[in-house]
């Protein structure tokens, strides 16, 4: 974990692994402090607000939530007296995709020798996940916390005269996706509509929308890019990010077209000029994702978590790689 300023009033906490939960987080040290994110687990959240500390000397009043993945929410509670601002989608989503019981639960079996060998044969990518994230994330005594302050499609704050553009542009990523603009400083948080030097998972939304949302992006014409998954960027980031999920739709189209299943057509597709982002094999979800559209599938369609990430092992077993999320 390593903090950045990226502009005068901007700074970004940025987690270097850059696998699955590790998130990024934002403070905007005007008008009271604002962060954006709050960390996977307590220890990391801790860990933020003791960087942060450095350059903001009290607790922050606000808190902003890019969307509603554990990841993003789980250090909610450390912040009690802060206000929490999220779209208006967020507080249910969370209940749904984000309750740390669930996590818990994995991670404790899989910690155990005696129940772990019987996950790794009913579930063995949701194991090797499991395993994963026990190397540097310990979920007990997260509480979910939600947010107290809902917005529509845009919100706007004054930190002493630096504004803050709060605007929902999901569903992307997820339902409640949420970029922070703050023009004055040209710095965009964006969540999870970018990721950077890892695949980007997408559980909820088109990619139509998706496009959208980084042209957007591209528009508001940011000098720097936090996003919520990898190290800063620039609008370059957005327009890779976008090549991205254009290579893969066009690539799943010609799978789909073959007759082949979403798997077998993971595994055919090349990583191409994305091979060295972490987590190559999360290539499954985008093309899953690209097979739903082409069936006409709602977007929500929920998802088997555990298949899901069964489907991601499988897919690196047979590129043979190393098995990561």
């Amino acid at each position: 974990m390593k903090m950045e300023q990226v502009s005068d009033n901007c700074f970004a906490v940025l987690i270097e692994k850059n696998r699955v939960c590790d998130a990024n987080s934002g403070l905007i040290n005007r008008g009271g402090g604002v962060v954006i994110d709050t960390q996977s687990d307590l220890a990391h959240a801790r860990q933020m607000i003791e960087m942060f500390s450095k350059v903001w000397p009290a607790m922050p009043k606000r808190i902003i939530i890019t969307h509603e993945d554990g990841d993003h929410v789980w250090g909610n509670q450390l912040f009690e007296d802060a206000e929490i601002i999220a779209h208006k989608s967020v507080p249910e989503r969370m209940k749904l995709v984000a309750d740390p019981g669930e996590i818990q639960h994995l991670l404790h079996g899989v910690a155990n020798v005696t129940t772990r060998p019987a996950l790794q044969a009913l579930h063995p990518g949701v194991a090797a996940a499991g395993l994963q994230l026990l190397e540097d994330y310990n979920f007990d005594g997260v509480e979910l916390i939600p947010p107290t302050t809902l917005f529509d499609t845009h919100y706007e704050l004054d930190l002493d005269g630096t504004e803050v553009h709060v605007i929902y542009v999901g569903p992307c990523h997820q339902v409640g996706d949420t970029i922070i603009h703050v023009p004055k400083e040209r710095v965009v948080f964006a969540g999870d509509v970018i990721f950077q030097q890892c695949t980007p998972m997408g559980w909820v939304g088109s990619y139509e929308k998706w496009f959208q949302c980084l042209d957007l992006i591209v528009q508001l014409d940011p000098e720097v890019i936090v996003p919520g998954h990898g190290p800063i960027c620039g609008v370059d980031g957005a327009n890779e990010m976008k090549a991205y999920l254009r290579y893969v739709r066009d690539e799943s189209r010609k799978c789909f077209d073959d007759g082949l299943t979403s798997l077998d057509a993971a595994k055919r597709i090349e990583f191409g000029p994305y091979s060295a982002w972490r987590a190559p094999a999360r290539l499954y979800m985008n093309v899953e994702r690209a097979y739903r559209e082409f069936r006409n599938d709602p977007p929500d369609a929920p998802w088997d978590s555990a298949g899901t990430f069964d489907a991601i092992y499988e897919v690196a077993k047979a590129k043979g790689i190393e098995v990561e999320y």
